[in-house]
């Protein structure tokens, strides 16, 4: 039940928004803004579909995250396996690797909800996402692909209100992108550097690191990013980081001292 009445407007005018397209299917990622919506589209229409892809560049935590959070509302979830890296084009990470990410994934996603009968997949973009360099969201315009948090004029810090509102698992959750915006521009892939990289993050997680990027450069250089006010605390574990992630297959690790920021990849093409 949400009290806060500029919270339940907002989150009214995405129910209308939703019951405005019928049963839809939802591309869930198990994260804050596609949690959200699959819980406001299962309020609108209890037969929608989460869908959920696990090409190798989403972390195992994100999948398994997913999947309790359906079993737990009693969600209908199709979980679909795919060879990313097979994506042509892909693995050699082009400025537009996410355009063509989303184009293939997508396409899948409408092929398994056609499938279930279903025509219209919805997406957990937010008014935010419109800021930064995001070439995926072309693909999904190509595709018709429906966009109710943002149609519903909704920003991320609406999103967890009115997740906290709701008292949805993932209010406070902090954000995370595919592994794959960890690679600098022009760098190949490879499942190996994925690996690295989700170990590593797990790592940094599982010792208390909330919000934590570690992005990789050429075959061994880690660039850690953490929020300004947990870098005393990198510093601190600093022995214990370096050597688990030399472990891993790290022969340098770094700490950015600009902070954690979304998308610093993206600053070399500016």
């Amino acid at each position: 039940m949400i009290k806060d009445p500029t919270i339940k407007a907002k989150y009214d005018r995405l129910i209308d928004i939703l019951r405005g397209h019928g049963r839809v299917a939802v591309a869930f990622s198990g994260g804050v803004d596609s949690t959200l919506l699959l819980y406001a589209a299962k309020e609108a229409d209890d037969g929608v579909l989460a869908v959920t892809a696990k090409p190798q560049y989403v972390p195992e935590r994100e999948r398994r995250e997913a999947e309790e959070f359906c079993r737990a509302y009693g969600i209908d979830h199709a979980l679909i396996e795919i060879d990313g890296l097979s994506i042509p084009g892909f693995a050699g990470n082009p400025p537009d690797r996410c355009y063509i990410c989303k184009k293939a994934l997508f396409n899948e996603l409408l092929r398994i909800a056609s499938e279930r009968g279903i025509t219209k997949i919805a997406e957990g973009s937010n008014l935010d996402d419109m800021g930064d360099y995001r070439p995926g969201l072309r693909a999904l315009a190509e595709l018709e692909i429906l966009s109710p948090l943002r149609e519903a004029g909704l920003t991320k810090a609406d999103i967890r209100a009115i997740s906290r509102e709701l008292g949805l698992p993932t209010a406070d959750k902090p954000s995370y992108a595919c592994l794959a915006s960890r690679f600098v521009y022009g760098e190949t892939i490879t499942d190996e550097k994925l690996a690295m990289v989700e170990k590593a993050e797990d790592y940094l997680i599982g010792i208390g690191f909330r919000q934590v990027r570690v992005r990789i450069h050429g075959e061994d250089l880690a660039r850690i990013e953490v929020p300004p006010e947990e870098m005393a605390q990198v510093f601190y574990l600093k022995d214990d980081i370096t050597a688990m992630l030399r472990g891993i297959g790290f022969r340098y690790v770094t700490l950015d001292l600009a902070g954690y920021r979304t998308g610093s990849m993206n600053e070399a093409l500016k």
